[in-house]
């Protein structure tokens, strides 16, 4: 494993957003001995798989794992993150997360942390999602627009196979090997999401699954 690399992980499929998230990434101030490499996933059968394709491919201590329309405006992005993960107890940070998730497993039900820039269909601007004090807050799920890690751990792609709940799985997957899952303090946003709309599909039958290997209660 190569602690002075860091490598973007990203599922590919809309070629718009790939050449603008990579004007992003490419304006990233870079600490002065690490190396950084952006790895793109063409034709992923679910996120679990992809991504675990990525890490499988990587030698980089740390990895970020970035949905292809997050951009990431912190020009310091990698000097911040790197900073949260001297902390050797934090395994995973992302940008929103739940202190608390609800007993039906779906985040957006109850109380959550962090800051983003947002696009959506009906509206965009800065959402402050839930203030937090000192310089991170653990959570027990971050969302999977982006996730940072320094530890490698298989996605479960036995349980998700498609595109839902990967995240609060990979935030439990982390936990149960006894690391913190954090969202950091951002004074102000680190990035932007165009998420436009919920693709609900098959979200349901996914918080089934969790719930199955996790032990929430419905």
């Amino acid at each position: 494993m190569d602690d002075k690399k860091i490598c973007f992980i990203i599922c590919v499929n809309n070629y718009n957003y790939e050449k603008e998230q990579m004007r992003y990434l490419n304006r990233l101030n870079i600490p002065q001995g690490y190396d950084v490499e952006i790895l793109t996933i063409r034709e992923a059968i679910s996120m679990t798989s992809g991504y675990n394709e990525g890490m499988n491919s990587s030698t980089a201590k740390y990895k970020v794992y970035l949905h292809q329309d997050v951009f990431i405006v912190n020009e310091n992005f990698l000097y911040d993150m790197l900073e949260v993960f001297k902390d050797e107890h934090i395994g995973m940070m992302g940008m929103v997360g739940a202190p608390k998730l609800p007993e039906n497993a779906i985040m957006w039900n109850g109380p959550r942390v962090g800051k983003l820039y947002f696009n959506m269909i009906y509206q965009s601007g800065e959402s402050v999602i839930g203030e937090i004090e000192g310089t991170y807050q653990e959570v027990e799920a971050i969302d999977g627009l982006l996730m940072a890690t320094q530890y490698d751990i298989l996605w479960r792609e036995d349980l998700f196979t498609k595109w839902d709940f990967y995240d609060i799985s990979q935030s439990q997957e982390f936990i149960r090997k006894g690391y913190k899952v954090v969202v950091p303090n951002q004074r102000s946003p680190w990035c932007i999401h165009d998420d436009g709309f919920f693709d609900l599909k098959n979200y349901y039958d996914a918080r089934e699954t969790f719930l199955g290997e996790y032990g929430k209660k419905c």
